[in-house]
């Protein structure tokens, strides 16, 4: 429609010299029976609307869209603890909880002094200080895998990047490929996109036995996944919920993959380093010669700081395939919320190249011989499949549930062990992986004592012997 305008001159009193101008009448009709509004002195033609009758305001698509599967899980969980035992939370990825994970000395200090500085109270650039960019990639980079400061884009956290990665990457009906079982976030922000989610399958209860191999990736079963609409392929190394930390052999099989098929890798490093003693970690960009990669990590938790909410993207672009456009698009999604805390970007030389190495190795060693106590105890468990992890903070158990026939799935069973032994696991449907449950082995050694003794009571009390058991027990 034509965009017409009408300009009323004005006399010195504000007051229009022609009170119809043009045809309108007094009550800004003209003879068709369009409305004028007049402002500032101007006259705009516009059609009459029917006014609302009734208030009517609905949710966004995105909104209705958006499904956290933890929270859609637990929510739904009657969960009411036996009141003759103390709750023992094994269920919380959160390092800080009870206390015994404090972050160090020279960590705390780092932040005073930023603070202190009062260097750091305004808005930062959207993609971080270029110097705090600078100490980032400085800290990560290495020969087979040279960053810059712009390289890397800071973040509110590791779940920004994330959802920075995934968005620049994918538009709605694209897909990406995602690990079964895997961190549910992953689903929670692409589908809120309209971006479809394919699990590729990872390998566990064949393997327990050998941490190096357990939850590796059904290579052949991933590629299968892939078509023309597949957009980024996600790997997350160490893993969660599973504990994993791949070799440098299966990585190179990965990257192959990838390569064969020209689809870039979201890293999901939150973990990286965070790998026991007597385990090697290896970041996927250091082995890539041809794959892009956007490598997502931060502070939260190698660092035991999760409610700081730093951290990072790393662009590792090999061959120059993302291009400017990709850096771009990273800068310009950054700038819809202006980025991470620029009190921890004040910081972050000083966490990255201060704190001690006992630091980390203590916090690995807790968490190391947590995962052996939980291994070992729920081992000789009747009905239970532990599997041991090699890094992170998780240990996944399978649930032989033929033997539990009072319950249908691992929620239900999960949701018993809260009502009887008040301890809560988690339970791996919320991570697609139906019949197991994940424990965080961040709690003190003597609760996950406890609660090891706790899960062993409850299921002596509820397992059954199948009848051919029952028959071989005979002979």
């Amino acid at each position: 429609m034509e965009d017409n305008s009408y300009v009323v001159k004005m006399n010195g009193n504000g007051v229009n010299e022609n009170s119809s101008l043009n045809g309108v009448n007094g009550k800004g009709l003209n003879e068709n029976g369009i409305q004028h509004k007049t402002v500032k002195g101007s006259v705009y033609k516009s059609k009459q609307k029917s006014r609302r009758q009734r208030w009517n305001i609905r949710p966004s698509e995105m909104s209705i869209n958006t499904l956290n599967p933890i929270r859609a899980i637990v929510d739904g969980m009657r969960l009411t603890p036996n009141p003759e035992k103390p709750m023992i939370a094994l269920s919380i990825g959160d390092p800080t909880v009870f206390g015994n994970l404090p972050t160090d000395e020279k960590v705390i200090q780092a932040l005073k002094d930023a603070i202190d500085s009062h260097k750091y109270n305004g808005y930062a650039p959207s993609v971080g200080y270029q110097k705090s960019r600078d100490v980032v990639a400085n800290f990560y980079s290495c020969p087979e895998a040279p960053l810059e400061a712009e390289d890397v884009v800071l973040t509110s956290g590791c779940s920004q990047a994330i959802d920075l990665a995934i968005t620049v990457l994918c538009n709605p009906g694209d897909n990406i490929l995602i690990p079964c079982p895997g961190f549910s976030l992953y689903k929670t922000l692409a589908v809120s996109l309209g971006i479809q989610v394919k699990l590729y399958n990872l390998l566990g209860l064949c393997l327990y036995l050998q941490p190096e191999k357990s939850w590796e990736i059904d290579l052949q079963h991933m590629e299968s996944l892939i078509d023309d609409r597949t957009t980024c392929l996600i790997i997350n190394n160490p893993s969660n919920p599973c504990g994993s930390v791949y070799s440098k052999e299966h990585l190179k099989n990965v990257l192959s993959v990838a390569s064969k098929n020209c689809i870039p890798i979201l890293a999901d490093e939150i973990y990286g380093d965070m790998v026991f003693p007597g385990c090697k970690y290896q970041s996927m960009a250091s082995l890539s010669s041809d794959v892009p990669i956007l490598a997502c990590g931060g502070l939260a938790k190698r660092w035991l700081v999760p409610g700081w909410r730093m951290g990072w993207i790393l662009i590792h672009d090999r061959n120059q395939i993302f291009g400017k456009e990709i850096r771009q698009g990273l800068v310009k999604l950054s700038q819809r919320i202006l980025g991470a805390c620029t009190v921890v970007q004040g910081a972050i030389e000083s966490i990255l190249n201060n704190t001690p190495q006992e630091f980390y190795y203590r916090t690995l060693s807790f968490l190391k011989s947590n995962s052996e106590i939980c291994f070992s105890e729920l081992s000789t468990v009747p009905g239970l499949t532990p599997v041991l992890p090699a890094g992170a903070m998780y240990l996944m158990v399978g649930i032989e549930m033929k033997h539990f026939p009072e319950f249908q799935n691992d929620v239900q069973f999960t949701e018993h062990l809260v009502t009887e032994q008040s301890v809560f696991c988690l339970p791996a449907t919320a991570f697609e992986y139906p019949n197991y449950f994940r424990i965080v082995v961040t709690v003190p050694e003597e609760m996950m004592v406890e609660a090891c003794a706790r899960i062993r009571e409850f299921c002596q009390r509820h397992y059954r012997p199948c009848s051919q058991d029952s028959n071989e027990l005979d002979q």
